[in-house]
């Protein structure tokens, strides 16, 4: 039996993306910047692609523009804020992605920023009292926060961020990539400056995602050649990717009450199914286990050390792919688990569902993990060392 559970990671392509991509893959393979039929035919798709996509966010059509994916469009919106509004502060915090912090600590190296990271609690949520005390004593600052956390799952509420950044003339920069898909936005209120997505997190192909930018903005470009997608992003379109973007998202909204309701219940089942399962010393990471406070499809364990092994390649052996770090070795755990004050010595792992999964999985990826406690020679618990 093989299981996907790492969806939050990249998901399968839909069929229907598949179906609306396949003649772009054939026919349709002009280049979109070429006047001739099969150019227009392209630019065609593309510019059919980015009014879908901006009427499904509430944005208008030139509000957005399409990179490689959600690193890019992240790069694109910090390093061209940066540099046309000559930001000298900006606000984030220790559990963003990669893309953010790299980006970020490399101005701050170059001396073009200081930068302050928001507190967080010990579930890793956002301390609104602390943003605004920032916000108040470094005005006109660039603040990027997430919508929600890619490893354990906890919604920010960028609505009342939103309300901070109008309020101390802040520019607010969010990386939607684990919601857009799965939770409904209306850009049209211009609460937001920049907003990112990545295809694959939603059923679409990989290599292709967005950036939103409030028409109010005009950043400096980070690729240039060529003049595409208005300037801010040169280098020929991905028509293939852009076309099967739109229509993810369209699946994706189109089903998104009853996909997002099977996989919170899946999610609350995995729980269930763990409370009962008699491994002891089992606990969450953030607010992973919330249903209100994070994303429906995200579920962060800890569970006990092994003596040998990982858990995460132990479930990898059985069929089922899941994603993780651990504090029972020198290979450690990952800067979002780091940077919160709870799990010591235990191995995280998170399992991330889609439309795809089902219960039966569910039952089986349980059964698994009782099972490489049963037979471990050693089973660690938070009250005890106990001989199997």
């Amino acid at each position: 039996m093989k299981i996907y559970c790492d969806n939050a990671a990249t998901t399968a392509l839909d069929p229907e993306v598949i179906d609306a991509i396949i003649p772009y893959l054939s026919e349709n393979y002009g280049n979109p910047s070429s006047t001739h039929w099969a150019g227009l035919k392209a630019r065609e798709g593309v510019e059919s692609a980015r009014r879908t996509v901006a009427a499904l966010l509430g944005a208008l059509p030139t509000e957005i523009y399409f990179t490689s994916g959600a690193t890019e469009a992240n790069n694109l919106a910090l390093t061209g804020a940066i540099r046309a509004y000559e930001i000298s502060h900006v606000i984030t915090s220790k559990i963003e992605h990669k893309a953010v912090l790299q980006t970020l600590a490399k101005h701050e190296k170059e001396g073009d920023i200081e930068i302050s990271f928001v507190r967080l609690d010990e579930r890793g949520n956002v301390d609104l009292y602390h943003l605004e005390n920032l916000l108040r004593a470094n005005p006109r600052t660039l603040i990027s926060l997430m919508h929600a956390n890619n490893e354990i799952g906890n919604l920010t509420d960028i609505h009342a961020i939103s309300i901070l950044a109008q309020r101390y003339n802040a520019i607010f920069h969010t990386d939607t990539t684990q919601t857009i898909g799965k939770f409904r936005f209306d850009l049209g209120h211009g609460q937001v400056d920049f907003l990112v997505g990545s295809a694959h997190k939603f059923h679409g192909p990989k290599g292709v995602g967005f950036i939103y930018i409030n028409k109010k903005h005009r950043i400096a470009p980070l690729i240039l050649g060529g003049g595409q997608e208005g300037g801010q992003r040169g280098g020929t379109e991905n028509v293939i990717g852009i076309v099967g973007l739109a229509r993810a998202l369209e699946v994706a909204y189109r089903d998104l009450d009853k996909d997002q309701a099977q996989v919170s219940k899946l999610k609350q089942y995995l729980i269930a199914k763990l409370a009962i399962s008699g491994i002891e010393g089992i606990c969450y990471n953030g607010d992973s286990k919330s249903v209100e406070n994070s994303i429906p499809n995200v579920v962060n364990v800890s569970f006990p050390c092994l003596p040998l092994g990982s858990i995460v390649e132990k479930l990898d052996q059985a069929g089922i792919a899941a994603s993780g770090g651990s504090a029972c070795s020198s290979r450690g755990t990952s800067h979002v688990i780091a940077a919160l004050p709870c799990q010591k010595n235990k191995e995280n792992v998170r399992f991330s569902f889609s439309k795809l999964n089902t219960f039966n999985e569910v039952d089986y990826i349980v059964q698994v993990l009782t099972g490489i406690y049963e037979t471990s020679p050693v089973f660690y618990s938070e009250s005890k060392l106990a001989i199997i």
